[in-house]
């Protein structure tokens, strides 16, 4: 299964049309850097949080989530997280699938469940919370 192939003849200047530059190679860029900023102080909080709640029972668990600042800083870390491997992933698949379609579902599928999976996280932590 695979893309169809062009069956004619090209120069190198018809080829390279189109290739280059869409222009929002820089803001994809900043945003990976901007995400991973932001997730090291956040996974610092999950860590710290982890192990304190080692051993805690599912009361405490649930009490400490539903502490408005832990809360927050949870749905922070998901936000943040999951945005940044979107950007990531995104990345690998435009730079190793050549194929147009295929890419193009597979960004698709990719962006959506990350989606599904942020939202599922993020409904979890407010049930909890609220």
């Amino acid at each position: 299964m695979g893309c169809p192939k062009k069956q004619k003849i090209e120069s190198d200047l018809a080829k390279a049309k189109g290739l280059g530059s869409a222009h929002h190679g820089a803001e994809h860029w900043m945003a990976q850097r901007v995400t991973a900023i932001a997730n090291i102080p956040l996974v610092i909080w999950f860590v710290y949080s982890v192990m304190a709640m080692k051993g805690a029972s599912h009361a405490e668990f649930t009490a400490y989530m539903a502490e408005p600042y832990n809360a927050f800083a949870a749905i922070l870390l998901i936000i943040s997280v999951f945005y940044h491997a979107v950007l990531g992933a995104q990345v690998v698949v435009e730079d190793y699938i050549s194929c147009k379609c295929f890419k193009m579902m597979k960004l698709i599928g990719m962006k959506l469940f990350f989606t599904a999976l942020a939202v599922a996280c993020i409904f979890s932590i407010l049930k909890i919370a609220l």
